[in-house]
């Protein structure tokens, strides 16, 4: 579903995160992967005030009557132009939904009639292209899939339209959602070639839910989905100054996207403020979860108003354990951001002890197994019953080494190679995989050191500032600090901390199990405090 470069520090740290064309009702251009004349400082007209505007904001006046709904989307997609296609050419969006306006014109006939669907009636969402939204194309970024056109709605997608929101397009993404190679490049698929980061465009997006994340910094939509499995949504969010949210595995309906692990995958909101997040999340975590067995585990765990129970003093009286050797290289720029958040965050009531997770690591090779072997079952499962073009991996591997000059120009297929040799989730190898990298990550991880230290929630670095993009290298990732959270299944947070060199760094907030709320709590409470977000400002390099 999604994994970050997070995967590079380990057996599984190794895997997880970096040209071609996109499509849509009528095609997109066709761009560049490394342009070389990225203009400096370059913004559009914004004549509805998009920037960096929240959802309730834009409800509000489309309730005064400013603007309607069509005329939101019609900014929108011009910014869309403006910013993605043309000026930085962020190249967040890989396909538009050619029935946007017709959708949003039809949810200003209900509005004049009297009928609001809720908070979201009108308001654009941009989706990540592993998520079945119809009429557009579901490709995971890649040329095999780049005709798979799903016959309906993922639930999500439809809890989403039944909401009242726009879908205005899929977002590009790591390709396969970055489960191809050791050497991938963050924000890069044969289908959509690279994303770039709004905050400076030689960096990383990060991965997988690349585009999701640059667009919302850059405001091309109010809010984005994105997925995870180990940090796909935690990471692009850190790295564009965002809040992303993977929920408790299961709170969530997994049905309709192209999975990796179903151990791990998780959809989950990105946005520009928690609120905004907490607001998304109440939509997809109504959607129908079928007969998942995660989700019918989540059965009465699940809010019907996640924003109802943010708390601007949820600090007060919490207690909270910072990893501080999280493995996260940052710079000594960050030191300084921590002492003066940390001390706001006692002034406001808060516990802040130290603390070390006893298993950090231990579950890497485990947690690679179990996703070699999901990975193999799932996709394939997703393949057959979507009827996509290929069917099996051995017909997907022997696509892309058919079509090498476009699929594997910069990295080969070896995750892919490796899941493919594997048997059926049958195998004690897989059971006995699966088993000890939830024990390690959750009872004995996460569970323990909560329990030790009496804690509400850990909080770490999230990861390094964006690193340059490197198509011979492939990521050179500095650390992550979610890995405990995405192999046990628990949710985790991450909010703008502060900036280094002008690049966005983000705090990490985990908990244990359908602790969702809590930390969304915790989170809006910390974001009040530090108001620690900047917009972008489109920067060729930080390099002088």
């Amino acid at each position: 579903m999604s994994a970050t470069p997070a995967l590079r520090l380990s057996a599984v740290a190794l895997v997880l995160a970096v040209a071609g064309c996109a499509s849509s009702g009528t095609p997109r251009p066709t761009r560049p992967a490394v342009p070389a004349d990225l203009p400096r400082g370059f913004l559009p007209a914004d004549p509805l005030r998009l920037t960096e505007t929240d959802s309730a904001t834009l409800a509000a006046r489309m309730a005064a009557g400013d603007f309607s709904s069509s005329k939101l989307t019609q900014a929108y997609l011009d910014r869309i132009a403006a910013l993605d296609d043309d000026g930085p050419r962020l190249n967040a969006v890989i396909e538009l939904n050619p029935n946007a306006l017709a959708e949003a014109r039809a949810l200003d006939e209900e509005r004049k009639a009297g009928k609001l669907r809720g908070p979201l009636h009108g308001i654009a969402v941009l989706i990540k292209d592993n998520i079945d939204a119809t009429p557009m194309v579901n490709s995971a970024g890649s040329l095999a899939l780049a005709a798979h056109r799903p016959r309906q709605d993922a639930p999500l997608v439809a809890a989403l339209r039944q909401a009242g929101a726009v879908i205005l397009g899929k977002t590009n993404l790591s390709e396969w959602a970055n489960f191809r190679s050791t050497r991938s490049i963050s924000g890069w698929s044969g289908r959509g070639g690279l994303t770039r980061n709004p905050y400076a465009l030689d960096r990383t997006a990060c991965g997988s839910s690349s585009g999701t994340g640059a667009a919302i910094a850059a405001s091309l939509a109010t809010l984005g989905v994105g997925t995870e499995t180990d940090g796909s949504i935690l990471c692009p969010a850190a790295m564009n100054g965002l809040v992303g949210f993977k929920p408790s595995v299961g709170l969530v309906s997994r049905a309709g996207i192209i999975p990796i692990s179903h151990s791990q995958d998780s959809a989950g909101p990105m946005a520009r403020n928690v609120t905004d997040a907490a607001r998304l999340l109440s939509v997809l975590a109504a959607a129908d979860a079928g007969g998942d067995a995660a989700a019918q585990a989540a059965a009465g765990k699940r809010i019907d108003d996640y924003v109802a129970t943010l708390d601007a003093e949820s600090l007060r009286g919490a207690r909270l354990g910072f990893i501080r050797d999280a493995g996260v290289k940052t710079p000594p720029s960050i030191d300084a951001v921590l002492e003066r958040t940390f001390k706001g965050m006692r002034d406001a009531g808060a516990t802040i002890v130290e603390v070390r997770m006893p298993t950090a690591g231990q579950w890497d090779a485990a947690e690679f197994q179990v996703l070699l072997y999901e990975f193999k079952d799932g996709v394939e499962r997703y393949l057959r019953e979507h009827d996509a073009p290929v069917k099996t991996l051995s017909e997907l591997i022997a696509f892309n080494r058919a079509n090498a000059a476009t699929e594997m120009p910069y990295f080969d297929q070896e995750l892919l190679e490796q899941a493919n040799k594997k048997g059926s989730l049958k195998d004690a190898a897989y059971r006995k995989a699966a088993a000890r990298a939830r024990q390690l990550a959750g009872a004995q991880g996460i569970d323990a050191v909560m329990k030790r230290h009496k804690l509400d929630a850990l909080i770490a670095v999230a990861t390094t500032p964006a690193f340059m993009v490197d198509a011979v290298n492939g990521d050179p990732f500095g650390g992550a600090s979610w890995g405990a959270a995405a192999v046990a299944g628990y949710p985790s947070l991450t909010v703008p901390l502060g900036e280094a060199s002008g690049l966005p760094v983000g705090m990490v907030f985990m908990g244990r199990r359908w602790s969702d709320a809590k930390l969304l709590s915790l989170g809006y409470a910390f974001e009040q405090l530090t108001q620690a977000r900047t917009a972008p400002r489109y920067r060729a390099t930080l390099n002088p």
